[in-house]
């Protein structure tokens, strides 16, 4: 990598770490970078979620004192996305780099449709409050699972489906429920990620870039990034996931 795109990569990973403290779908951003300064998908891919795990883990530090008290809760949830992170990063080794570069376009448009449709779903949480359940149950546990095989698998988004899903079925706090977010996110990254050390090829400059950026994404996340308006960050997120699907269709 050049200087230059050295310092963009670096800048997604800020960005990233930020988006991910606060709503989730960072890799919207740094994915498309890595692909644009010349890195194949699946490395990306790779490469992506490894960069990531710093700054999850300090978004979720971040959340502390929303986490007080949620420790049964994490547990459960995290074994649920330990489990599916581990299946979603073997997925992405077993199956083709075709198949990877087919999804990921799809993959990436899902995505951005549950970023654009997020404040739907956030009044639907309101009218179903009195239906959701302290814990969420059973029909959460698979939930949380499912997402982190899509976590595993390529994970843009996944925070915005964890969010979602307790949101409908927890009884919770916004808050809390994002600062549970931000701990399974970073699960399913650190999960994944020695999955693929072991087994992956890794383009570890491009990991040590983002991680450095995502680590002081994921401090000013959780500091700033309350403060921020959601409107106009769902519109960067659709506008790189965008430019992400371009070029992946024009490769």
């Amino acid at each position: 990598m050049t200087t230059w795109e050295a310092i963009a990569v670096v800048l997604a990973g800020i960005f990233a770490g930020g988006i991910n403290t606060v709503v989730g779908s960072g890799t919207l951003v740094t994915f498309p970078v890595l692909l644009a300064v010349g890195f194949p998908p699946v490395v990306a891919n790779v490469s992506n979620t490894l960069g990531l795990v710093p700054g999850s883990i300090t978004g979720a530090v971040g959340y502390r004192r929303e986490l007080a008290g949620q420790l049964p809760r994490l547990l459960r949830l995290g074994a649920a996305s330990l489990v599916g992170g581990v299946v979603g990063a073997v997925l992405l080794l077993v199956l083709p780099p075709g198949a990877f570069e087919t999804i990921v376009p799809i993959l990436i448009g899902l995505a951005l449709v549950l970023v654009i449709l997020q404040p739907w779903l956030a009044r639907k949480l309101t009218e179903r409050q009195g239906e959701r359940h302290v814990h969420g149950g059973l029909a959460l546990l698979a939930g949380v699972c499912a997402t982190g095989i899509y976590g595993g698998y390529f994970g843009a988004a996944q925070g915005v489906l964890l969010l979602g899903l307790m949101g409908i079925l927890m009884d919770e706090s916004l808050q809390r429920i994002n600062a549970v977010k931000n701990v399974l996110a970073a699960i399913v990254n650190l999960v994944a990620g020695i999955v693929f050390i072991f087994v992956a090829d890794v383009a570890w400059d491009a990991v040590a870039l983002i991680a450095v950026g995502a680590i002081v994404g994921g401090l000013i996340g959780a500091k700033v990034g309350r403060k921020l308006s959601p409107t106009v960050l769902r519109a960067v997120i659709v506008l790189v996931g965008l430019a992400a699907i371009f070029q992946l269709l024009t490769r």
